[in-house]
């Protein structure tokens, strides 16, 4: 998907557009007023004040029908320049133009004009609005004035465009692909999990079928750990400002956290990450070099306080499980256990299926220090030491500066979605700062007591956001071990106690089996019911009729197939034992 703030062309194009689409609403609307109307990654919004009116989905229309008889029309683009009393005399009638207008500094400022329509711009513009007919109205939603929530509702109306009518249709195209592969819709129609802002924004809860992925991506990924060395903890979601601040999170992450608590004159925080706690952990008892590397993993919650705009189901949330873990090494064993973790984080990727992803080495910015622990050889030495070790076991990688975590550098996996664009899933960072920080020692082999190195590492990153990854990849047509349910037993007559009494022992069968399972005795038609279990995206569809009770087999159809098998009920559940067993790899879409 096109990023239209990256392609000048289109960024231009769409600021244009913004204004033609402010053109044809103030003809509509005479008494709007208009704030702001900048270009962004997914095409171009304006908010507008229309005073006691509000848009939907029939004055989207409108818009767009004025704003294509505006386009045809041909009118020039002229740029403007003006003084401040100026602009201040012109738009004396508009609040919103007026408090932008007091805040530019004194001189000359711009406007662009294409014929009765003015607006304050920086510019550039294309020349003609001609230029701008290849356009679509993408929705519409509130949004507070300045982002302040004490100020009023204004209308915010998102569209985009694009050189060609080819192009516009492509992206279209691909928006309504977007659509289908949302989490949040596949996650509403499988009845996976749920937001309320009771609860609170960004506080997803998942529902029974949705836990059902969640613990199985919890066992699949503890499973590989412990035959690994890993050991298992819980840690609580809050710790006291005390350890952050010995971290140092609270310096340089502070802003990412929800405030404090005061609690019988402590103050508490909820837990934005859980290698504080981890460290806590190792420092409980004395270590030799013998007991080293020690793996200490954990499914933990964690909390950080994300802005409003930047939520997204369980993809982006306030609260989220990290698949985390801290190994605690010597420095000879970096290599070792760095390669171990790489390792892993590929075993895992071949498992699902992913293989649209690349590797980046995360750096500090020498530029920008304050965000950093402050420590130029510590950099220095760790960035060498990480650069080193992705040499040596062959990994291609690309460098950005300014992308490290505070107290190190890192290796980030960002893998690149079906729609959308890429973010990092899983990560490795190696830490010669915390250790220090929390005074943490082993004995070595010469008595003497030494600090560990610690690598910081999540495979699945958060559970939360893997399961987002994984259901927008497959449009929610996941293996049968990953299934929520994964067969959906359906008599073709619910009235009849005999059809109803094999079900039943189907169904038994198959829950004997640990087979998640389900029987459907509604009184609807059979047609009805199968359509409902394609779109829940239940692998297996098991057809009961008289045929099959007599002949104690099963009729089924797998998921996105027409075509109907048959089999004698003891082997299907042979055969779905052994499928789940192996772990199909993921299938992408």
């Amino acid at each position: 998907m096109v990023n239209f703030k990256e392609n000048e062309e289109l960024k231009t194009l769409n600021h244009s557009c913004a204004h033609l689409m402010a053109q044809a609403i103030k003809h509509l609307y005479p008494q709007a007023k208009f704030w702001v109307g900048p270009v962004v990654a997914e095409g171009f919004y304006y908010d507008v004040d229309l005073g006691d009116e509000s848009v939907n989905d029939e004055a989207i229309a409108a818009i767009e029908k004025e704003m294509k008889k505006v386009a045809k029309s041909g009118k020039r683009i002229v740029r403007k320049e003006i003084s401040k009393e100026e602009a201040l005399e012109m738009f004396k009638d508009d609040e919103y133009k007026l408090d932008l207008i007091s805040n530019l500094e004194d001189g000359t400022i711009s406007c662009y004009e294409q014929g009765d329509f003015t607006d304050l711009c920086r510019g550039p513009h294309v020349d003609n609005v001609k230029l701008c007919r290849n356009f679509k109205l993408i929705r519409h939603s509130g949004a507070y004035w300045k982002g302040d929530s004490k100020n009023k509702v204004l209308q915010r109306i998102y569209g985009v465009c694009f050189p060609t009518k080819e192009e516009l249709e492509e992206h279209l195209r691909l928006l309504e692909e977007a659509k289908e592969r949302d989490h949040r819709k596949i996650g509403k129609d499988m009845g996976l999990f749920m937001t309320d802002d009771l609860i609170g924004r960004g506080l997803p809860m998942f529902l029974p079928k949705g836990y059902v992925i969640w613990q199985e991506l919890e066992n699949y990924i503890k499973e590989k750990e412990r035959k690994l060395g890993y050991l298992h903890v819980m840690t609580p979601c809050v710790g006291t400002v005390n350890l952050y601040k010995t971290s140092g999170h609270w310096d340089h992450y502070k802003e990412n956290m929800f405030p404090a608590m005061e609690v019988e004159g402590e103050s508490f925080v909820l837990r934005p990450m859980n290698c504080p706690h981890h460290m806590m952990i190792y420092a409980n008892r004395m270590h030799s070099y013998k007991d080293l590397p020690i793996r200490i993993g954990e499914i933990a919650h964690d909390f950080r306080f994300e802005a409003s705009g930047t939520l997204k189901g369980i993809e982006r949330g306030r609260h989220f499980c990290q698949n985390d873990a801290h190994l605690f090494v010597t420095p000879e064993q970096i290599k070792e256990e760095f390669t171990s973790v790489v390792n892993l984080i590929f075993d895992t990727y071949k498992d699902f299926g992913i293989t649209d992803y690349r590797c980046v080495l995360s750096l500090r910015d020498p530029e920008n220090k304050e965000k950093y622990h402050d420590d130029d050889e510590m950099w220095n030495k760790a960035e060498d030491a990480l650069r080193e070790v992705m040499d040596s076991i062959g990994i291609e990688y690309t460098e950005e500066i300014g992308e490290a975590a505070f107290y190190g550098p890192k290796l980030d996996v960002n893998v690149k979605p079906a729609v959308g664009n890429e973010y990092t899933l899983s990560t490795c960072q190696l830490d010669f700062c915390l250790p220090a920080k929390f005074q943490l020692t082993y004995v070595d082999t010469d008595g003497e007591k030494k600090t560990p190195v610690v690598l910081h590492r999540a495979i699945l990153g958060s559970l939360d956001r893997f399961m987002a990854y994984i259901l927008e990849e497959t449009k929610g047509n996941l293996p049968t071990w990953l299934a929520p349910v994964q067969v959906k037993v359906m008599p073709v007559k619910t009235d009849n106690d005999e059809l109803m009494a094999y079900a039943n022992e189907v169904c038994d069968m198959l829950d004997d089996n640990n087979v998640r399972v389900e029987l459907d005795d509604r009184a609807e038609k059979l047609g009805y019911r199968m359509r409902e279990g394609q779109i829940q995206k239940v692998p297996y569809l098991l057809v009961i009729g008289f045929n099959e009770k007599e002949g104690r087999t099963v009729s089924f159809r797998l998921h996105g197939h027409e075509e109907t098998t048959v089999l004698p009920l003891e082997e299907f559940v042979e055969k779905i034992k052994e499928e789940i067993k192996n772990k199909s790899v993921v299938r992408m879409s």
